[in-house]
């Protein structure tokens, strides 16, 4: 039996209730507006201290991803900038919950740009910023420019920036979809990283090497459900599905039975 924390990404509105219902360990929640650059919102009428402690409470484990609008790799000061001040944002948000992490997407530069910038730039991100919780950086599935596509990308940025301490959240969606060979998965990126904090699991509705970031719930995708099982079980990592909400029970009941194995 393979013994990890199994979750999904549920709505903002009354996450503590909706974890219960589905009798789940740990959520993973936005606190705003994925596409907003505004400040944190907590759940509901809630108090980051009430969410905090009913979660607490619940014994459910609280994870934050960070706003889709973030890229501190970008040369662009007029996205740059304010993204670490955001990602500072929800990283203060989240502590003031006890979360357990950040999940931030690894950005990407333009074609124009040298990629080693980028680089750079998340170097200079993390060096600013207040990890007031763990920051786990998250592989992307498209991009010819991208920070975490690819595994030699993934080697590039993690040289930039692992001594300093960020971890990592594995999605299988966008390492089918960028071109990564799921048989080996979970070794490979241990191999570069050292580690795997988190891992998004979920199938993928488009084919491998498509760039297309696009969910499906498990053995519904072009993923093969045994490559994702495999990678769980070897990076012994907590779960958290972001797989379409409508099939999430059938999803869980699946990690279940195989991982009981």
């Amino acid at each position: 039996m393979t013994i990890v924390r199994v979750g999904a990404h549920v709505a903002g509105d009354n996450p503590i209730e909706t974890a219960k219902a589905l009798g789940i360990q740990q959520i993973q929640i936005f606190l705003g507006d994925p596409q907003s650059w505004k400040s944190a919102v907590f759940s509901g009428e809630m108090t980051a201290q009430e969410l905090g402690d009913a979660a607490k409470s619940a014994d459910i484990d609280v994870y934050v991803h960070a706003r889709y609008v973030i890229n501190v790799a970008t040369t662009n000061n007029k996205v740059r900038i304010p993204s670490r001040k955001l990602l500072q944002t929800d990283v203060n948000a989240a502590a003031a919950i006890g979360a357990k992490g950040v999940i931030v997407h690894g950005g990407h530069v333009t074609a124009d740009d040298d990629p080693a910038i980028g680089y750079e730039n998340w170097n200079k991100a993390l060096t600013q910023l207040d990890m007031a919780v763990p920051v786990f950086i998250e592989n992307t599935a498209g991009g010819k420019h991208s920070m975490a596509r690819r595994l030699e990308s993934i080697k590039y940025l993690w040289d930039a920036v692992g001594d300093l301490g960020p971890g990592f959240c594995l999605d299988t969606c966008h390492a089918h979809a960028g071109g990564i060979d799921m048989g080996d998965l979970a070794d490979s990126i241990l191999g570069i990283t050292g580690r795997i904090d988190l891992i998004h699991c979920n199938d993928s509705r488009d084919a491998f090497d498509s760039g297309a970031d696009r969910h499906a719930n498990l053995g519904q995708g072009s993923i093969e459900i045994d490559n994702i099982i495999n990678c769980i079980k070897t990076a012994k990592a907590p779960v958290i599905l972001e797989t379409p909400s409508e099939g999430v029970i059938n999803d869980l009941a699946l990690l279940r039975q195989a991982l009981a194995k």
